[in-house]
């Protein structure tokens, strides 16, 4: 089993993640507004696709997270694509990180390309079942199927991004306790050369997971699984993580990932973001994360390449 995560970490101490990708795919033309969110463009503009992947390397992320969160095969074939439509469009999400991470070397000196070219992560995005949903139940994992039933949803895209050269998985987002029990369980059975980070969804409470599960349990069940190679939290607000951080890193000697959204309000009901002008900014927060436990940092909803930019030179300055 490789980790080319935990090998990156032994070279340097903290890692930057991307931000994120809905909200830069607005910016090229691409309308997010429905079920499949910003796989839609891998249909509509995957050149657009590269070009954030790119903006985020050139911002300073060592980590392109693939636009495959909410490209899952039963939503495609919602749309009436056939089953090779579907794979076809879920192994281009690492094409498409793929040539973007080649653009962005091609621009660099040759010394830097030697140095960058191994410090640059592929993750594999899969989202949780509640993104099928598309009823912002992965904020509260309020859906119940059986550990077959999460492992038949999840194995397809896995396996498709695996062959298509995903370095890990990032499995994102993730409310619910059951469905992150059978996800690890078939990283075991059908995905023994790869890793994974988990990346929990915590809802307004800091010390539980989405569905309730004690953020602690859900940790010490992480760190039994060898396969994990990091863990932590996303998609929440930015004064969420302390707490979290502190409850995970009493519990945990694995490499902690963090990647909130930017500050910004969103209601999941009607899928709307507003503004919120009294926000903290990363520079403000990353060294109070850091001072938690965070190694890897990055951005979720509605952060840019700005904000990665910010979050890199909070961690190295």
């Amino acid at each position: 089993m490789q980790n080319p995560l935990g090998n990156l970490l032994d070279q340097q101490q903290y890692l930057v993640n991307d931000g994120a990708m809905g909200t830069e795919l607005e910016k090229h033309g691409v309308d997010t507004n429905n079920a499949l969110w910003s796989a839609m463009a891998l249909l509509k503009n995957p050149e657009a696709v590269i070009a954030v992947h790119r903006s985020y390397f050139e911002a300073g992320a060592n980590i392109a997270t693939t636009d495959s969160y909410q490209a899952n095969p039963q939503a495609f074939a919602k749309l009436g694509l056939t089953e090779q439509q579907s794979d076809d469009l879920i192994r281009q999400t690492v094409q498409l990180a793929s040539a973007a991470r080649d653009e962005y070397l091609a621009n660099l000196t040759t010394v830097q390309r030697f140095s960058q070219a191994r410090n640059l992560l592929i993750a594999g995005s899969v989202g949780p079942y509640g993104t099928f949903l598309a009823d912002g139940s992965e904020y509260t994992g309020a859906y119940d199927l059986t550990a077959d039933a999460y492992q038949d949803f999840h194995w397809r895209r896995m396996a498709l991004l695996e062959r298509a050269g995903a370095d890990l998985f990032a499995l994102e987002t993730m409310p619910n306790f059951a469905e992150i029990k059978a996800l690890c369980a078939l990283l075991k059975d059908e995905f023994p050369e790869m890793t994974a980070w988990v990346s929990l969804s915590i809802g307004t409470n800091q010390d539980k997971l989405a569905d309730g599960t004690p953020l602690a349990d859900v940790v010490e069940f992480l760190n039994d699984q060898r396969q994990v190679v990091a863990l932590g939290i996303n998609c929440t607000s930015m004064n969420n993580v302390t707490s979290a951080l502190r409850v995970i890193s009493a519990h945990t000697a694995k490499p902690i990932i963090v990647y909130p959204n930017n500050g910004d309000i969103y209601d999941p009901t009607d899928k709307s973001w507003q503004v919120n002008p009294e926000a903290a900014t990363f520079s403000d927060l990353v060294p109070e994360w850091v001072a938690n436990g965070a190694r890897i940092v990055g951005g979720c909803c509605r952060t840019t390449p700005a904000d990665v930019a910010e979050i890199k030179q909070a961690l190295f300055k």
